[in-house]
């Protein structure tokens, strides 16, 4: 049976509430970035339901002993925010996992061809065995820097199986690319919509998240 990337949208009524707040176009910019925040902090959350390393162990209670599961310390997390509108939902994602390594990416789209260029490379020359990789970009338009972002994380050893995405608002064309790409990949996202524009924008989107989330 082949390979299918596998999408989640969750039904979170906190996703759904900041969602909505972000798609606003009379949110100001402090609130939008909040909503952001929110939004990288609960899709995180959704992002690691049973996927995180554990072990058992024992434990002492104040009045006897108890089963516990704990997350492993010794498993290898990393966060890719891709700058600079990803460093809000990173900011929400490391409240959930505080002991995260994070490595930026920077990239710009070119308006005219879309296609992306790089201006900040911070990833590890070799990721460690096993590394669980968490990808952080408010948008999937068309995909051009996602791809990049991957051809990178691959580079450097990262495991495409023990990578996942988190945006807020995915598109088809972005979506096609990725799992023909990558189809063992697994995406959270707030939302997927229907279309993208010729300027590369999702329609409805929310708009410029960089520029909404840094009030420029």
């Amino acid at each position: 049976m082949a390979m299918q990337m596998k999408i989640y949208v969750p039904p979170h009524p906190l996703v759904k509430h900041w969602l909505g707040v972000a798609r606003d176009k009379n949110t100001p910019s402090t609130l939008f970035k909040s909503a952001m925040v929110e939004l990288g902090r609960w899709l995180t959350y959704e992002a690691i339901r049973d996927w995180l390393p554990t072990i058992d162990t024992q434990v002492e209670t104040p009045v006897g002993v108890a089963d516990a599961t704990f997350i492993n310390p010794q498993g290898a997390i990393a966060t890719i925010p891709i700058l600079r509108a990803g460093l809000t939902l990173a900011e929400g994602a490391q409240t959930i996992l505080p002991l995260a390594s994070t490595y930026h990416l920077g990239l710009v789209r070119d308006e005219n061809t879309l296609k992306p260029s790089c201006y900040l490379n911070k990833l590890p020359e070799k990721f460690a065995p096993d590394t669980r990789i968490l990808i952080l970009d408010p948008m999937l338009a068309t995909g051009g820097s996602m791809m990049y972002a991957l051809e990178e994380v691959v580079k450097r050893g990262g495991n495409i199986d023990l990578t996942r995405i988190i945006c807020v608002v995915g598109a088809p064309p972005a979506l096609k690319e990725l799992g023909t790409a990558y189809p063992t990949l697994t995406i959270y996202s707030a939302m997927i919509d229907e279309e993208v524009n010729d300027s590369g924008f999702i329609v409805p989107g929310l708009g410029d998240a960089g520029d909404r989330a840094f009030n420029n």
